[in-house]
């Protein structure tokens, strides 16, 4: 019985990822290594790769200080309530939740030219949706989980005592949070930035609501993938979408390198 199990662990393995990442290089290079590289470095792929990079630099600066922000509040700021830290916990999980194409609608609605806040941001000269900004909101409303539920843990686990301490001995509350706090939760931020770049890489339904999916305008790598799917481009999608997998399973590998890491400690 134990043999046919992980003999179908390894079958759903080899159906689920191994075949189809073997099929997607095979696509990629059906050309050969120029058909490959013609795909990367055809114009709208270079603008397309480039915007999804500037996306998940700043999804990723944003989701790591509020993120962290979020996790001390919700286990740290006992003035915040049992009611309210249970309602922003359940915000926090909300993204879980909610189809990322549901959460681009949202912004849209919210931000969009037809809105009251999208007219008046556009009065001052600033474009939301169908814009790098709207696009870094909805990647960010997909992520921000990631942050906070990876430091959170940590937090409740060492506790506040040390940092009481230090502020009983006169440590100012920035200087106790970099030599009390960051120190034991530095390894969870850093596992929380490794998930959201690779979440932000391969973000879909969320950024193709929200950017219109305007060539060298608003095009990510995905909906780049999407748009030469549609077009029947097996080739170009392929390629793309391997220097994406690529990219990804790099970095779960240093992930997983830096838990070796961190338990060598």
């Amino acid at each position: 019985m134990r043999r046919l199990w992980i003999g179908l662990t390894y079958l759903v393995f080899f159906v689920l990822i191994a075949a189809p990442l073997g099929r997607m290089t095979m696509g990629a290079f059906s050309e050969g290594w120029s058909g490959f590289w013609n795909a990367l470095t055809r114009p709208e792929a270079l603008h397309a790769l480039l915007m999804t990079g500037g996306v998940v630099a700043v999804v990723t600066l944003l989701n790591t200080l509020f993120g962290i922000m979020m996790a001390l509040y919700l286990v740290r700021a006992d003035w915040l309530g049992r009611r309210l830290k249970s309602l922003l916990n359940s915000i926090v999980d909300l993204p879980y939740a909610v189809s990322p194409v549901i959460g681009g609608l949202m912004i849209v609605l919210l931000l969009g030219p037809d809105s009251a806040l999208g007219a008046l941001f556009e009065q001052i000269g600033v474009k939301i949706v169908y814009a790098f900004p709207g696009m870094v909101i909805a990647t960010l409303f997909v992520t921000f989980p990631l942050m906070v539920r990876e430091v959170m843990p940590v937090l409740q686990e060492i506790g506040s005592q040390q940092e009481e301490a230090a502020s009983t001995l006169g440590a100012y509350g920035w200087t106790t949070f970099w030599k009390v706090t960051w120190p034991s939760i530095r390894w969870a931020v850093i596992y929380g930035v490794i998930l959201t770049v690779a979440r932000s890489l391969g973000e879909f339904g969320a950024v193709l609501v929200v950017s219109g999916n305007i060539m060298n305008r608003t095009q990510t790598a995905t909906t780049l993938i999407y748009q030469d799917v549609e077009n029947f481009n097996v080739t170009a999608a392929g390629g793309v979408a391997l220097v994406l997998a690529a990219f990804s399973a790099g970095l779960l590998l240093l992930m997983e390198w830096s838990k070796r890491r961190k338990g060598g400690h």
